[in-house]
């Protein structure tokens, strides 16, 4: 599979099945998050993999409601940075960006590899921290659900999120967000 199609096969599914998670499989993502471009070098990604039963269980608590599918996760990646860990050249502050490059990389890895690496924004951080023993100076970016993709639609979902499961929302037309030469209103 070329990088192209892992970005077209890439989607938000909410019908998951388990995956075996191994560490070969978490070092071959975590690897892909490595060797991706950042400011100076300065890789101010960290990760936690979230693959344990009790654990993962733990970590429903922190989920809003809306993603109770993602209590079918086989594993939750927490997505973790701080601004220090990276450039800051006057108001430009770089870390989450390139923090954002590096998951990217690992999400499309995960489905060149057949799995679903979904990104959410419906959980607490403050929840998270404290199921995972994270410092307050630490941000929690985002959770990234992953697990393989179930043809078998999921119950719980909402009307919206069943429409989205069977077919790919619709995406801007590219001249919604491309510029030529100059911003225009």
């Amino acid at each position: 599979m070329d990088v192209k199609e892992a970005i077209r096969k890439r989607r938000a599914y909410r019908c998951l099945l388990p995956v075996e998670i191994t560490d070969d499989l978490i070092n071959d993502l975590a690897e892909c998050a490595q060797i991706t471009a950042s400011c100076f070098n300065n890789q101010p990604w960290r990760y936690i993999f979230v693959y344990d039963k009790d654990v993962l269980l733990k970590m429903h608590e922190a989920l809003s409601s809306g993603n109770e599918w993602a209590k079918k996760a086989s594993m939750i990646i927490v997505v973790l940075g701080k601004k220090e860990d990276d450039c800051i050249i006057r108001d430009r502050i770089y870390y989450r960006f390139d923090i954002g490059m590096a998951t990217s990389a690992m999400i499309l890895r995960a489905t060149e590899l057949g799995l679903v690496a979904h990104p959410i924004a419906g959980y607490s951080p403050k929840k998270t921290r404290e199921i995972l023993g994270i410092p307050e100076n630490i941000d929690v970016i985002t959770l990234v659900i992953v697990g393989k993709h179930s043809d078998k639609i999921d119950s719980i979902l909402s009307e919206k999120q069943i429409e989205a499961e069977k077919e790919r929302p619709k995406r801007k037309s590219l001249n919604e967000f491309v510029y030529k030469n100059r911003y225009r209103l």
